[in-house]
């Protein structure tokens, strides 16, 4: 008798119901078609309700009070990260540093570990599909410090070269740093076995995870790599609140980032001793309301269950490449589905980008028109910019429907 689980799937009418904006309309009789997803995702009530009652009822500065509320609030602080933790099946909760955003994790592990470890004629390697939050941190270290950035080549398809990656490797290189998904091309990168294969060659590993960690059953013991970043905001919590995970060991053995408050043990006028981790990486007074609403969101997608939340992207994103091959003229980059999540970049003959993506708004569908922040792998594909719809647990056939007739209408505008 077979024991196979079915993954579940998501009742995605009732979950819409918990996403107060997606009941809007942009002007009478026209709903919200939200295709926007990768930039950042829609709030449900849950979280909006968690950082309310936050407000409302605990708010206090954390880890320094010893008044009811200083400890009800560093409670609910120190519980979100507890959730984040078990959320990635991370070993401790000591090795998830809040930050704002994914953009300064990496640049914590930058100017941190960076400066710490790396020196002149270092190899750092980089992908051509990162996003310019992992590519100009690095750009600054080698101007200032003379390391080294070589690059894995992107194929035509969309996807990395393993022959230039392993000839990277070959050069020994002391940091591979790489996006687990594409924010334009979508593509879904080999994680796992990548960071292995740089772990052989003795590099560290940093990964860039914040368009898959929303998306992805995550597990970052499985994944093994030494720094791993997201955002909040791209997984249903808040803005303002992101997350560095790494091993507990390499955290203490890192410098602060920044000084000031609640990052320290103890200060004299002749010196200071920093705090433990990961509090030596948390200076000043944090987005504790952030917090809350990011742990909120962690319980709410751990309800749902990841796999679920991907089996239902995965059909949407085949369904929405299907239909986007219908339309003539139009030319999707990035790998086939069952290689990519749920983002597709495209073009038309008729129209630029931004002509597209504002047409599109004014029929309520709101996506993506420039560069997505990842100018480099535009260029690789001779592009200036480029369309971009993505999806996410919320996302229905219909509104996929909605804009092809929209493409349809650009069509017809600039025929």
């Amino acid at each position: 008798m077979s024991t196979h689980t079915a993954t579940p799937v998501l009742d995605v009418e009732r979950l819409r119901a918990e996403f107060p904006v997606l009941g809007r309309e942009t002007r009478p009789g026209v709903p919200l078609v939200y295709l926007d997803s990768a930039a950042t995702s829609q709030k449900p009530r849950v979280v909006l309700e968690a950082m309310t009652a936050f407000y409302e009822q605990h708010n206090a500065n954390i880890h320094r009070g010893i008044h009811r509320l200083a400890e009800e609030a560093t409670q609910a602080h120190e519980a979100a990260r507890a959730r984040l933790a078990a959320f990635l099946g991370a070993a401790d909760p000591a090795e998830l540093v809040f930050t704002r955003n994914a953009t300064e994790s990496i640049n914590l592990v930058a100017s941190s570990w960076g400066r710490s470890q790396l020196k002149a004629g270092d190899l750092v390697v980089l992908t051509e599909m990162e996003h310019h939050a992992n590519l100009v941190p690095w750009q600054m270290l080698a101007a200032e410090r003379g390391i080294e950035l070589a690059y894995i080549p992107v194929t035509d398809e969309g996807r990395l070269d393993p022959a230039g990656f392993h000839a990277l490797l070959e050069r020994r290189p002391r940091l591979v740093a790489f996006t687990a998904m594409s924010n334009m091309l979508g593509t879904i990168t080999p994680a796992e076995r990548m960071t292995a294969e740089a772990h052989a060659a003795g590099a560290r590993v940093l990964i860039d995870a914040a368009q898959s960690v929303p998306h992805l059953p995550t597990d970052v013991r499985a994944l093994g790599a030494d720094f791993l970043v997201f955002s909040g905001h791209k997984m249903c919590g808040p803005t303002g609140i992101g997350v560095l995970q790494a091993r507990r060991e390499l955290l203490e053995s890192m410098p602060p980032y920044q000084g000031g408050g609640d990052m320290i043990r103890r200060v004299t006028l002749r010196g200071f001793t920093p705090n433990d981790v990961p509090y030596k990486f948390e200076a000043g007074t944090p987005a504790i309301a952030e917090a809350v609403g990011l742990g909120a969101a962690v319980e709410f997608l751990g309800g749902l269950g990841m796999p679920a939340v991907h089996a239902h992207e995965a059909a949407i994103t085949e369904y929405a490449l299907e239909r986007l091959s219908e339309v003539p003229g139009l030319k999707v980059y990035g790998p086939p589905a069952a290689e990519r999540g749920g983002v597709a970049s495209f073009s038309m003959a008729e129209a630029h980008p931004h002509d597209v993506a504002q047409i599109l708004d004014s029929h309520g569908i709101a996506v993506r028109a420039g560069h997505h922040c990842a100018m480099p792998i535009h260029e690789k594909f001779g592009l200036p910019a480029s369309t971009r719809a993505s999806f996410y647990l919320y996302t229905t056939r219909q509104e996929i429907d909605r804009l092809i007739d929209g493409l349809y209408k650009v069509k017809h505008l600039f025929a």
